[in-house]
């Protein structure tokens, strides 16, 4: 199974520059995006329809923000929108698709550009780690692909030292982020990938991506108990939607 995880930074804009051709060559089998930007009326599904993906789309209230979907050329048994927490889910920040044995998620974490939305980015992780751990009960085997919002380690971040107090960076959320990889889950790039200064965001100031300042805040996270499926993992950092690149998950079920 190819997975592909994927913050679009805005459906309709990568519509524009190609996405589709792209999609069609990479071809997964299932794809995460993040920050979708739209609802399903402002773009045309049917071209998603036409490369053989059942797609499903969980769009922020707000219009023109957030939003996550997931398109899948295998069949879907079920699908669960959010988390169940109004206040979280009007953003439109988790997607789930279940299959006999796997699920698979798509996550946009909140970043935490000022103090208030910092707050609300801490008790999204809350509420979304203690969704996991019962979700786990029913669904052993889970894929989250998403936009985590944070760098795990100082390898991770082209800056660490000027980066120290930015959200993203900060002690806590990479605390956060040791705890939730903690209670069973792998993050399936640096299990294959141990490498440094592999990023997949890039700021669009001072030709940062050119020059490879960047950030590692996309993952694909994996059950413990699938680590010896992972056949193999990567970036793909020629890929120019977005301000994101893909990340990528190959699983030998």
């Amino acid at each position: 199974m190819k997975i592909i995880s994927y913050n679009i930074n805005g459906i309709r804009a990568a519509i524009k520059k190609d996405f589709i051709d792209w999609l069609k060559f990479e071809s997964p089998d299932v794809l995460c995006l993040q920050e979708i930007k739209a609802m399903e009326n402002q773009f045309d599904v049917k071209l998603f329809d036409e490369l053989g993906y059942k797609s499903f789309w969980y769009p922020a209230q707000k219009k023109g923000y957030s939003g996550v979907a997931i398109l899948s050329k295998i069949a879907v048994k079920n699908v669960k929108m959010g988390i169940g927490n109004e206040y979280f889910d009007n953003e439109g920040r988790v997607l789930q698709i279940n299959f006999e044995k796997l699920s698979v998620i798509s996550l946009y974490l909140p970043s935490g550009t000022n103090v208030s939305r910092l707050g609300y980015k801490f008790n999204f992780m809350d509420q979304f780690q203690f969704y996991i751990d019962n979700l786990k009960e029913k669904y052993p085997y889970l894929v989250i692909g998403g936009d985590y919002n944070i760098c795990h380690k100082s390898f991770d971040i082209h800056d660490p030292v000027r980066n120290k107090n930015v959200s993203g960076f900060l002690p806590e959320e990479r605390l956060w982020l040791d705890n939730f990889i903690s209670k069973g889950f792998i993050d399936s790039f640096r299990h294959l990938n141990p490498e440094p200064n592999k990023y997949s965001w890039w700021s669009y100031r001072a030709n940062s991506r050119v020059k490879n300042k960047g950030w590692r805040i996309d993952y694909i996270m994996v059950s413990k108990n699938l680590e010896k499926k992972i056949s193999q993992s990567y970036i793909l950092n020629q890929v120019y939607h977005s301000d994101h690149c893909p990340v990528g998950l190959e699983l030998d079920l």
